[in-house]
């Protein structure tokens, strides 16, 4: 497992970034929030990591905060709730917005995120 990543922020996209650690580039998908956190390009970045592995997909998603990974991971463990819908989840709302939406039941709120209907935010 890759906990951590360490490195030269490469290139930044919409959700994903290259990190060049070691001369290896990895390409890691972020959500908003960490986004916005990143430095310029040629910077140094640390990102907290979870790897995810599927029969025909390996991807790398980096968090800022420990806060944030722990919310990503507890996110995908809901039926019907990928790796995509959960970085949206994180892209549209804040840990702190999203943890109140959650424990209040704020279907409405939770649906804004792209790829959540009101069925997935209810679960």
């Amino acid at each position: 497992m890759i906990a951590t990543l360490e490195g030269i922020l490469e290139s930044r996209g919409n959700n994903s970034i290259i990190l060049n650690v070691g001369g290896i580039g990895f390409q890691v998908y972020v959500p908003g929030s960490t986004l916005s956190r990143l430095g310029a390009v040629k910077g140094k970045v640390s990102l907290y990591t979870h790897l995810h592995l599927r029969e025909d997909n390996v991807s790398l998603y980096g968090f800022a905060s420990g806060e944030e990974l722990a919310l990503f991971q507890n996110l995908i463990s809901v039926s019907g709730i990928g790796p995509k819908a959960a970085l949206g989840l994180l892209s549209a709302l804040n840990p702190e917005q999203l943890v109140m939406a959650i424990s209040s039941g704020n279907i409405d709120l939770i649906g804004q995120a792209p790829g959540i209907g009101k069925k997935i935010a209810s679960r």
